[in-house]
This record gives structure tokens, sequence and C-alpha cells, in this order.
């Protein structure tokens, strides 16, 4: 066997991608994986056709010329995100080439972009209501020390700010125990129509205030559920209260149990369905994103912490249900909930 044989048998049995760099600097030999990540055709083709980050670039410079030996990181562009790869360059002995070696990062990268703007975020939300207490404190201790009509005013301010900090402290904790309950199959035995039921009796006084009607429509059940029932009126209080909250006022909020079918077992669907002004189509995927908002203001006006359908979507994925989103502007939003009935 050749040497050039022996090169290419030897690549195909790594498991990332990996290729050879011949010292006339053209691709001598690649794997499945780099013909993947890089095209098939760079086959027998200059380096730098596709390896044009200079960090790269510099790194095969240095082990072609000097045998150096480093790291290098690679970025290949996405349609939705970055594949990001450290690539490992090695000189081969005698000067035959150089090995490049590809360490996909981009799932590491990502979870540490998330933790930093799961951070900036969570200190964005309690910056301002903190900054608020801290400037009504100061005000009533000084200028309004005595002035009863501002006291009461700045109090009530006050009081709405705490308020908020402590739903987002609450919502927090319950996305943590959620998250890490997710993997654990709820066992218990659900009637939904009478949670569904329940929870209306329990959003009754705000669908009032908005003077909102609350209508369930049921198809001929029973609809039992495998879950935990606690969190299953999680779900449904958030979306009837997102519903009659930006569904438009005395516009009617209506839920819909039908049967329906996931691939391994038949279900029930809920839909929760309001005649507001819709969404843009271009915030429907990013919804159940933590803290990510259509209209900032306004959500942090009806006292939304812009965790509730990230809390949403996680106990759906714990229920082994799915969650979907429809929704057309002037028209309203239509948010469906699909649990296994097995």
């Amino acid at each position: 066997m050749t040497s050039e044989a022996l090169i290419a048998a030897v690549l195909q049995g790594v498991p990332t991608p990996a290729m050879v760099i011949g010292r006339d600097e053209r691709v001598a030999a690649m794997n499945a994986g780099a013909a993947a990540l890089l095209g098939a055709a760079m086959q027998g083709r200059h380096h730098a056709i596709a390896l044009r980050h200079p960090e790269v670039q510099t790194a095969l410079a240095g082990a072609l010329n000097d045998g150096v030996a480093s790291t290098a990181r690679h970025v290949v562009p996405g349609p939705s995100q970055d594949a990001v790869h450290r690539v490992t360059v090695t000189p081969l002995p005698n000067g035959v080439g150089v090995l490049l070696v590809f360490e996909d990062l981009t799932a590491v990268e990502q979870m540490i972009q998330m933790r930093r703007d799961f951070v900036a975020n969570v200190s964005h939300e309690l910056r301002s209501p903190l900054t608020a207490l801290l400037g009504f404190i100061e005000t009533l201790k000084g200028p309004a020390r005595d002035d009863a009509t501002a006291r009461d005013r700045f109090l009530g301010i006050m009081e709405r700010e705490a308020g908020r900090m402590n739903r987002l402290i609450h919502d927090l904790l319950h996305l943590s125990r959620v998250e890490a309950d997710e993997r654990v199959r709820p066992t218990s035995r659900v009637d939904l129509e009478e949670l569904l039921r329940s929870t209306m009796a329990t959003l009754r006084p705000l669908a009032e205030g908005a003077r909102v009607a609350i209508e369930l429509e049921v198809s001929p059940g029973p609809w039992v559920v495998p879950g935990d029932a606690d969190q299953l009126v999680q779900v449904f209080q958030n979306l009837i209260e997102n519903a009659v909250k930006y569904g438009g006022a005395t516009a009617p909020v209506t839920l819909r149990v039908s049967p329906d079918q996931l691939p391994k077992s038949p279900a029930v669907r809920v839909d929760v369905i309001d005649r507001g002004e819709g969404i843009d189509p271009v915030h429907l995927p990013r919804l159940t994103e933590r803290f990510y908002r259509v209209d900032d203001h306004r959500s942090r006006e009806k006292g939304g912490t812009g965790l509730g359908l990230a809390i949403v979507k996680h106990i759906v994925q714990r229920h082994r249900g799915r969650l979907k989103i429809d929704s057309r502007k002037g028209v309203g939003s239509t948010f469906t909930v699909i649990l296994p009935l097995l």
C-alpha cells in the first residue's frame, strides 16, 4: 500500500473531520467528515479555497514552512448559526505534509453564549426596578419626607416594582425546577377537561376585568393524560392569561379540546385562540426564548417577565408533547398544546 493510500485509509477511521495538506499546499486526502464540512470538490485543490480564515492560514504556514504544530479557530457561516471548529494543525514526518483535525465547538460555544445572554438579561430585568426603588427611597428620605401625597404615590410605584422583581425571581426558580425535571416523565393521571375548567375559574376575575369571555369547546372524551397537574395548570394558566391580556378588549378567548395524533400515541389537542392583533411571523420562532418579547414595553406594563412561554415549552417537552404557535396579523393567535393520551 502506498503512503498516500495509507494516509487516506487512516483518515477514514478518524471520527471527526480530518484532512492532509501536501507539501504542494493542495488537499492530498480528506475523510467523509471533512468532505461534508468543506465540500468533496476540495480534493486536489489548494487549501486556501476552503480554509480562508486568517488564523487557520497562519497555522498552516507555520506547519508547512517551519514544522510548528498549533491550533486555530475555524468558522463556517450557516443559515441559522455559524459552525465553529478548533483545528489542530500537526506537521507530518519527513515534511510530507500537514494533518488538520477539526473539533466541533458549535454546541459548546452556543451554550456559553446562552449563559452570557441569560446573565445579561437577568441583570437588565432586575436593574430597572432596583434603580427605581433606590431612587424613590432616596426621595422619601429627603425632599418627600413630609409630603404625604408624594409618599403614597411613590409607595404604590415601589410596591409595583418590588412585585415585578418577585415575579421574575419566582419564574426563574420555576424555570430551573422545570428544566431539572424535564427528563422525568410524570406518572399521575390528569383529567384535562376538569383542569381547564378549574383554570378558567381561577382566571375569571382577570377576564371580567378585561371584559373578555373565555369559552370552552370540548369534543367527546374522556381526555385523561399522564401528567403533573400543577405543571399543566401552569401551562394553561399562562396561555389563557396571555390570550386575555393581549387578545384585545371584549374579544372572546376560545379553548378548544379535540383529538389528535402524535407519532407513537393518540393525543389530545388544546387550542387557546384569541382574536387580537396577531403577531408578526418574524417573531414566532423566538417566542419561547427566555426574555424574548414582541413588545418589550407593553409586556412589562402588563406584568410579564418574558419567561412564561419558556416555562410552557419545557413543561410540554417533559410531558412528551408539542407546542405549536400560529398567528396572523389582524386576525389573532392560536397557541396549541398536544399531549399524548398514553
